[in-house]
């Protein structure tokens, strides 16, 4: 295993000084307030709104972090691989007490595979690596427990008396099953696991020995699963339009995700951060081959499970079931981006990859090439470990994420948003324009996507496009408060005459600072200069004091001490306006 572990640090070596990426502020400096103290610690665990999801679990972890190292990148990606290799340890564990062929080939497929690489990878996927360790460890516990795997006492595998058991293994793998739902909620399929595994050991459930036992862990999934679908729906945003799929529509996602993931555990090629999402047709046939394959598939299993064992019906379940919340049947909120994730389907991924080693192992024993089957093997690791390379140096930083993403997909709209708004940031304000184009294009209906446009537009001189751009994204959303301070200052400030409006820059102005509360400085700032440029200059002093006051209060003096520099031009009946923007190709390099 230490050559595995080798390898798989040599894998993901090109992440580990990596950055970070997008979403992994959520998680971290955006948490920074909560992490200062361990009454932020507390937070985390009472209020079920505070964190991205309620993952105290997870929180707590990077709370540990940042306590440890504050935000220094590295830490955080070693230990997002730890994880993942022990994941991999845990899993060949595992497969080895239940008497799995090919256990060890299969910890060194899944540590390997470059399909695990975005939940090992992205440091905001701590939450997937860290409920799978606790998912695996409960269930070595509760096998122990129930006799999965037999006792010397009991002579056969998987056979044990309501009396002759582990209790103490019981309460350990309800400890680690609820911290694995605390920590990501795709553990909530464990309760019914352990019946498919008993079920898998034993040919038949029983009501004491099987069903019993596993009730109190159908209640903490089902009682932390239903706070996360809320979460999901009313926090995250994942509910409206863009998810009103129809039930028949939701069964061709279903089908068709089942088939995408098996196929990149077979040939991961083309992996993508985020993969083109595909037009439903309910009337297609062949959009309604995909599910109906997955279900010919089920039913085979089944009848033949006397003839070729209940091993690969079981695995096949366990795929799906473990899959069952981002197929489609449930809302999930990157499905507005793609009906398909790499990280979605990592807890899935192990039983194929078991099955897949088990058959493999086999086969080479009955032909008689076990030597020739370790050479294919040694290669097909090596290549997985190469992919495996490859694929998480995208992790690095988020210019190479999102041109990752957009060379394989060139139609995602959020890395052409997010890109622009990188090189917005860093200066480069034409390339920026052309992707946030591309981003309005690809989502007309998008209000932030006009107004990243509208942004970029302004500070290029065009400034009647920008102005429509901002009244497109104030129709989408007419309650953002940054949107109508970003077209009030516009209106206000412009170096082009022709654009100046006083009257309506303070009506704009004024709805921003409504929005915003009446006391943020920033939007305070601008009514000021809608003030001035209206010619009201007793109003635009006052206005601009109080802002320089608040200001102040939050700690801000690089915007009061620009205030202040417009305050004088006010009281001597100016008005503030902006100097004229410098054509890219006239900029000194």
């Amino acid at each position: 295993m230490l050559l595995i572990a080798g390898a798989t640090f040599w894998a993901y070596g090109p992440c580990l000084n990596g950055e970070f990426v997008w979403d992994d502020d959520a998680w971290t400096v955006k948490l920074e307030g909560l992490f200062e103290s361990f009454s932020g610690l507390a937070t985390m665990w009472r209020h079920v709104t505070v964190l991205q999801q309620y993952y105290p679990l997870t929180g707590t972890t990077f709370w540990l972090d940042y306590q440890l190292w504050g935000f220094w990148t590295p830490a955080y990606h070693v230990e997002n691989v730890l994880l993942h290799l022990l994941n991999a340890l845990l899993s060949w564990r595992l497969l080895k007490r239940l008497a799995v062929p090919g256990a060890g080939l299969a910890a060194a497929i899944f540590a390997l595979h470059p399909l695990m690489t975005e939940s090992a990878a992205w440091i905001t996927e701590r939450k997937n690596v860290l409920s799978l360790g606790l998912y695996l460890g409960a269930l070595l516990s509760y096998g122990r427990f129930t006799g999965f795997w037999g006792r010397p006492s009991e002579g056969a595998p998987g056979q044990s008396s309501p009396e002759d058991r582990h209790w103490g293994a019981y309460v350990a793998a309800l400890l680690l099953f609820t911290a694995a739902d605390l920590a990501k909620a795709t553990a909530f399929s464990l309760p019914a696991v352990l019946l498919l595994v008993a079920w898998w050991k034993r040919g038949r459930l029983r009501w004491r020995v099987d069903v019993l036992p596993a009730l109190p862990f159908f209640v903490v999934s089902i009682g932390l699963g239903a706070v996360i679908f809320w979460l999901e729906r009313t926090k995250l945003g994942a509910s409206g339009p863009e998810w009103g799929f129809s039930w028949g529509e939701r069964c061709l996602i279903a089908g068709r995700a089942v088939w995408f993931y098996l196929g990149k555990l077979v040939w991961p090629a083309d992996l993508c951060f985020i993969y083109p999402r595909w037009r439903l047709d309910s009337s297609s046939l062949v959009q309604w081959l995909f599910p109906l394959a997955a279900l010919v598939v089920v039913v085979a299993l089944w009848l033949l499970r006397k003839r070729i064992g209940r091993g690969p019906l079981a695995a096949a379940l366990y795929f799906g079931g473990t899959l069952f919340p981002v197929i489609g049947f449930m809302n999930a909120f990157f499905m507005r981006y793609s009906f398909v994730c790499d990280h979605w389907s990592y807890l899935s991924s192990l039983a194929p990859i078991a099955l897949g080693a088990a058959l493999a192992t086999q086969g080479a024993r009955r032909l008689g090439i076990a030597r020739p089957g370790c050479a294919l093997a040694a290669v097909t690791l090596a290549l997985f470990a190469m992919l495996t390379r490859r694929q998480s140096a995208m992790y690095r930083d988020n210019e190479t994420l999102f041109r990752t993403t957009l060379s394989c997909n060139p139609a995602a709209d959020m890395a052409h948003n997010n890109l622009g708004l990188l090189l917005f940031r860093t200066g480069q304000v034409d390339e920026a324009v052309t992707h946030f184009r591309k981003a309005v294009e690809l989502r007309p209906d998008s209000a932030h996507a006009h107004n990243n446009l509208a942004n970029a537009l302004r500070l290029t001189g065009s400034a009647r496009e920008a102005i429509a751009h901002y009244e497109l994204s104030l129709k989408l959303e007419p309650a953002n408060a940054r949107t109508w301070n970003n077209l009030a200052t516009l209106l206000a400030c412009s170096w082009d005459p022709s654009i100046r409006n006083g009257k309506r820059a303070v009506e704009s102005a004024q709805r921003a600072s409504q929005l915003a509360g009446g006391s943020d400085p920033f939007t305070l700032g601008t009514l000021a200069a809608a003030f001035a440029e209206a010619g009201r200059f007793q109003e635009a002093v006052d206005t601009t004091q109080r802002a320089i006051e608040l200001a102040s209060q939050h700690s801000n003096p690089q915007l009061a001490s620009a205030l202040s520099s417009q305050l004088d031009l006010y009281r001597a009946g100016l008005p503030f306006h902006e100097p004229q923007p410098v054509p890219a190709a006239q900029q000194p390099r």
